[in-house]
């Protein structure tokens, strides 16, 4: 049975991979760790460390799994390039999930995109919306630039030239070629994402709304069994739900 380390387990989302741990036969708990607590001092106690804090904090986690062999998954957003190479670095030695969203909804969503995308997308005003609760620090979600991501992937255009995070002193049309990205932060939403398909007389949208952080803690669990016997890599949701 795997054994899984949870690091901010006194947060919220900590406790909700602790209740999704307890749930699952095929896992057991072998340590937490709060902010402070020294991770190499249980080392012998866990298979996988589970991590949804900040980035500084993860990558001082990451450093101490890849001393250590253990494998990790990631579930913080909000990294900057030089944080981002540090996990690509990182997973040349450990197996690695790294993921803006483990909800297996999500995931499902952004196959769909891609499919969208290739489908309409040439012919389609693009939007993405995400709401989330009045504590989220970053902005947009990285879910919502995973989304953006792949669907400018499926078009053959970069992303961080063709996003449009904001339209003030914008006056001129809206350019077809870029995607635009709204953020709404409020009250204590799990998190909403819906991407519109805008097109002459008709409109797709493809929206996901998570109610519990169950979710997503349930999608980091079931990522932690996955890498069991795994060799070193950088792996996402996508891999692990084999889409």
């Amino acid at each position: 049975m795997i054994r899984i380390a949870v690091v901010g387990a006194s947060g919220r989302m900590g406790q909700t991979i602790i209740e999704s741990i307890s749930q699952n036969d095929k896992v057991s708990l072998g340590a937490t760790f709060d902010k402070g607590d020294d991770l190499s001092s249980a080392l012998d106690q866990f298979d996988v460390l589970i991590d949804f804090t900040r980035p500084e904090a993860t990558l001082d986690y990451l450093n101490t799994c890849v001393t250590a062999g253990k494998a990790m998954v990631i579930g913080t957003t909000g990294f900057d390039n030089i944080g981002l190479e540090a996990i690509n670095n990182a997973a040349q030695q450990i197996p690695v999930v790294f993921a803006p969203n483990m909800s297996v909804g999500v995931n499902l969503s952004l196959k769909l995109l891609d499919i969208a995308a290739r489908v309409i997308g040439e012919d389609a005003d693009i939007e993405i919306v995400e709401v989330h609760h009045r504590h989220k620090v970053d902005a947009p979600s990285g879910t919502a630039l995973k989304m953006g991501e792949v669907v400018a992937n499926a078009l053959g255009r970069d992303l961080a030239a063709c996003a449009v995070y904001g339209r003030e002193g914008i006056e001129e049309p809206r350019d077809r070629q870029t995607i635009g990205f709204s953020t709404i932060r409020g009250g204590d939403v799990v998190g909403e994402h819906t991407v519109s398909f805008f097109m002459e007389g008709e409109r797709v949208e493809i929206t996901h709304k998570a109610s519990s952080r169950l979710t997503f803690a349930n999608g980091a669990v079931r990522a932690a069994s996955w890498l069991e016997g795994q060799s070193a890599g950088l792996y996402s949701m996508q891999d692990v739900l084999d889409l």
